[in-house]
């Protein structure tokens, strides 16, 4: 792991049956009563999120999910829910009670470590509530019988007496350290003082005295890597390139075309959203699938993809720019939008997705949703790389990183 700061937190999931103790795994773990904690099944529904430091890992988000053998009403809609938890995972704590291991109970584990296993992810086997354990040789042995049906080793602890939670922190640490994948944002490839010019309007889906998540983050990223850093609004860029000449120009991606008129073509230009791209999922497949936007056709489905909900504005870029400029080269295009979680299972009616630039998904969710598309057959890119083509300056935005 690098030394900057990462903008992005490991996601680390626990699972396991009914009244496992979850949740009071996530509360011990996290020192506070994040989670409810009852005998009642069913206590936990939604997935719980805890943001937290884990000193020397850095940031972490914990994840308490429902019981993976819930059988209540909503119980398989609680289930489903839990699936969803594995695409934004970096890495998953399989949690086995006491009971479970002396029944020798262990199939919803099976099924549920394949699961696992099936998005990529390591797994850290724990067996909880050793406190009530009275026959420990008998115990033990049941351990190494689950242990063998499973194939992984396990890590013993009580939640709730605390026992053996600074081994595990230590566990997950190591785990997580080895299977997380840094974000990539800009700063290698800048030197240490560069001068970096953002372009970076203030309209109205960026509201007054607000930056956007993308551009706070790339400008904290120069400052990490010693670049030097200078922010404008469109207006003004004219004069800021007459007071200095930078060695890169980043743009929010709406006003490609206008900036790239008034830069010298010498100068490196990219947006805010291709480098969240980068950061956040394949850059070669967004990029290769950009060009797809030649190939499209009259009745043609596009699907345009955001990661957030938000109420919709006058000249929304997804549902008002983007499409515009689709119809103007296609006219009898067909666009179909989807936000938040809502993004669709039947991918393979559509010849192009174009997503956002993920700012409010982790890289694993992110590559989730680009796999789901490439087991489809279906090309993706994002909003930034989508504009570039439509504008004829794609590879050009894009050169920086084809080097």
């Amino acid at each position: 792991m690098n030394e900057t700061p990462r903008s992005n937190r490991v996601h680390i999931g626990i699972f396991g049956k009914t009244n496992a103790g979850k949740s009071s795994l996530i509360n011990s773990i996290t020192g506070q009563n994040i989670s409810l904690v009852s005998d009642l099944k069913g206590t936990t529904t939604d997935p719980v999120y805890k943001a937290m430091e884990l000193l020397p890992l850095g940031p972490v988000v914990f994840i308490d999910t429902a019981g993976i053998d819930d059988t209540t009403s909503i119980g398989a809609l609680r289930v489903e829910k839990t699936e969803e938890v594995l695409d934004k995972l970096d890495l998953a704590i399989l949690l086995v009670s006491a009971e479970s291991i002396l029944n020798s109970d262990v199939e919803s584990e099976k099924k549920w470590k394949e699961k696992i296993l099936a998005k990529k992810k390591p797994i850290i086997l724990v067996v909880n509530k050793i406190d009530i354990v009275k026959n420990n040789k008998e115990f033990n042995l049941k351990i190494e019988e689950v242990e063998k049906a499973l194939d992984l080793k396990s890590i013993k602890i009580s939640a709730i007496k605390k026992d053996n939670i600074e081994s595990l922190k230590n566990l997950i640490i190591e785990k997580a350290s080895k299977s997380f994948m840094e974000d990539i944002l800009i700063g290698d490839k800048i030197k240490k003082g560069d001068k970096i010019l953002l372009v970076a309007p203030q309209d109205i889906q960026a509201p007054k005295g607000r930056l956007i998540l993308p551009q706070v983050q790339v400008l904290r990223d120069i400052l990490d890597y010693g670049g030097i850093p200078t922010m404008t609004t469109l207006d003004n860029l004219e004069k800021a390139l007459e007071i200095f000449k930078p060695d890169l120009v980043i743009t929010d991606s709406q006003v490609f075309k206008q900036v790239d008129q008034l830069l010298d073509k010498n100068i490196p230009l990219t947006s805010f959203s291709i480098i969240m791209a980068r950061a956040k999922g394949d850059l070669k497949a967004l990029y290769e699938g950009a060009k797809k936007i030649d190939e499209l056709k009259s009745g043609d489905k596009v699907l345009i993809a955001e990661a957030c909900t938000h109420h919709q504005l006058k000249g929304d870029i997804a549902r008002e720019k983007i499409p515009l400029l689709l119809k103007k080269k296609v006219p009898e295009l067909v666009i179909e939008n989807c936000s938040g979680k809502d993004y669709p299972k039947n991918l393979d009616q559509y010849s192009l997705i174009i997503h956002c630039g993920s700012c409010m998904l982790n890289r694993s969710e992110t590559m989730s949703r680009i796999e789901k598309a490439q087991n489809c057959d279906i090309k993706i890119t994002n909003f930034g790389m989508a504009i570039a083509k439509l504008n004829g300056i794609l590879d050009r935005v894009m050169e920086i990183f084809l080097k």
